[in-house]
């Protein structure tokens, strides 16, 4: 069994990345089942999306993952990786864009909110940790691509290429097709593209 968080603020892509994660697990013949627990998303509010898939031929009976069950959590922005954090397992992959989308909750704190504070301080937390942390630089990955609207793609196919989950970008690939818009897929392709070639040059 393989438990996937995806975090984030609405408008980000959220849930059509949760959506193509199933798609591409499914694609495998995985039985998956998802949920979405999202408050006041068009209003610039937290999105959470679950996806539970049974990579070793196994059923899934419930959606929602427990507190230190996910082995992979994708947020889609530094507040949001802090707030969701209770959920990675002691083992798992947390992968965070580092450009602030300021949250709601962010908005009303007394103190200034630094995205730069909180991917730092996540960094360090979980180096003494067996966790694996990944601070993915969203808006070089995008810039290059031309658009903000592949975040979700960038942030997938970064999280598949650190590996933890039996998915790889050519299944992440096949699901973009199934899943995006016809007019949409080349551009996140195209995004895919740069995050593989991102990762051969680093």
């Amino acid at each position: 069994m393989r438990n996937v968080l995806l975090a984030g603020v609405g408008g980000q892509g959220t849930v059509l990345a949760a959506k193509v994660l199933a798609q591409a697990a499914q694609n495998k013949g995985w039985k998956v089942r998802t949920a979405e627990t999202i408050g006041m998303a068009q209003r610039g509010g937290n999105v959470v999306s679950h996806v539970r898939m049974g990579d070793r031929g196994e059923d899934v009976f419930a959606p929602l993952l427990a507190e230190r069950s996910a082995d992979l959590v994708i947020a889609f922005e530094p507040a949001e990786a802090a707030r969701v954090l209770p959920f990675l397992a002691p083992e798992g992959v947390l992968v965070t864009a580092t450009t602030a989308l300021q949250p709601v909750t962010a908005a009303l704190a007394a103190k200034p909110y630094r995205a730069s504070d909180i991917v730092q301080r996540l960094e360090s937390q979980l180096a003494e940790t067996a966790a694996t942390f990944v601070a993915v630089d969203d808006a070089a990955l995008t810039g290059r691509v031309g658009s903000r609207k592949v975040l979700n793609t960038v942030l997938l196919a970064s999280a598949l290429a650190a590996g933890h989950i039996e998915l790889d970008l050519d299944d992440l690939r096949s699901a973009i097709e199934v899943c995006v818009k016809p007019r949409f897929v080349a551009l996140n392709l195209t995004a895919i593209d740069e995050v593989a070639a991102s990762r051969k040059g680093a």
